[in-house]
């Protein structure tokens, strides 16, 4: 009997394994289906060309690329350092009548709608941001920290947890060899959780470059490449958010399904790039 059951549990796990990929593939197809249009009419020019202007039938996705890419980058820059210290200081260095309240804290603020966030950053971080470093505060800068706020408590509360399974046996091994606090720390619990740490930074990576309802409040839909992070951008989701329903053409309905492929595509690649970059120095003990 149990050993039907082994091969039941087996089959099933295959099953729902290949159901996933089977999913991306659907996935992947349909928005290849609704882009072909577009992919026919503009080919490469719809990745290179800057100028999106529907009226014209021009439709360049290169600002929305720029602007998707730049603010999770921004995002994490601001993020990780953080995450990692509320992690340290939970798992390591915080009072236990402190451990409960915080940790729960930041489980909460992983919970909160992205609306919310949108809303917030709108009435709150704009303001700061016009008045520190001018503009009119929407902008990619304010996007980046809104993003960077949201993207924490995940990174924070998985990294805590890797954290956590470090065996006391090492760390009490490293204090009685004459480690200090940060000599452990730095020496086993962090080369410990590396594995932990890397799957929580690819985690808010995935969340930050496909956020949508967030960005949409704080980052504007101005399509154009600036180096300026107080001038108003887009990116790829916001595109989407802001025109799905005034698509008044095909070629124009068909763009945005392409951007919503490109999407797709670069999540994947810089997920997958992450991923198999920082698993394979972790492997080789970089």
């Amino acid at each position: 009997m149990s050993i039907i059951l082994d091969k039941i549990f087996a089959h099933t796990s295959k099953f729902i394994a290949v159901s996933i990929l089977l999913l991306v593939a659907w996935i992947f197809t349909v928005l290849l289906q609704h882009s072909m249009e577009s992919i026919t009419a503009l080919g490469f020019d719809f990745v290179t060309e800057t100028k999106w202007a529907p009226n014209l039938e021009k439709f360049g996705a290169l600002p929305a690329i720029y602007g998707s890419v730049v603010s999770t980058f921004l995002a994490m820059i601001l993020a990780v350092p953080l995450a990692i210290g509320v992690a340290i200081y939970l798992s390591e260095l915080a009072p236990a009548k402190l451990k409960t309240p915080v940790g729960v804290s930041i489980e909460l603020l992983a919970a909160i709608p992205s609306v919310v966030y949108g809303m917030w950053g709108l009435f709150y971080f704009v303001p700061i941001v016009r008045d520190l470093v001018g503009g009119i505060g929407i902008s990619m800068l304010t996007a980046g920290i809104v993003l960077s706020i949201m993207i924490l408590p995940f990174m924070a509360a998985v990294t805590r947890d890797a954290m956590d399974t470090t065996p006391d046996i090492l760390k009490e091994s490293a204090y009685a060899l004459g480690g200090t606090r940060w000599d452990v720390i730095k020496d086993i619990i962090i080369p410990y959780a590396k594995a932990g740490i890397i799957g929580s930074l690819i985690l808010a990576l995935g969340r930050a470059i496909g956020e949508t309802m967030a960005v949409t409040f704080v980052m504007g839909n101005v399509h154009q490449i600036s180096m300026d992070l107080t001038l108003p951008a887009t990116s790829i989701p916001v595109t989407l958010a802001n025109e799905f329903t005034e698509a008044s053409s095909g070629l124009y309905y068909s763009s945005l399904f392409q951007l919503s492929l490109l999407l797709l595509v670069i999540s994947f690649t810089i997920i997958s790039i992450a991923k198999f970059y920082f698993l394979r120095r972790k492997r080789v003990g970089l």
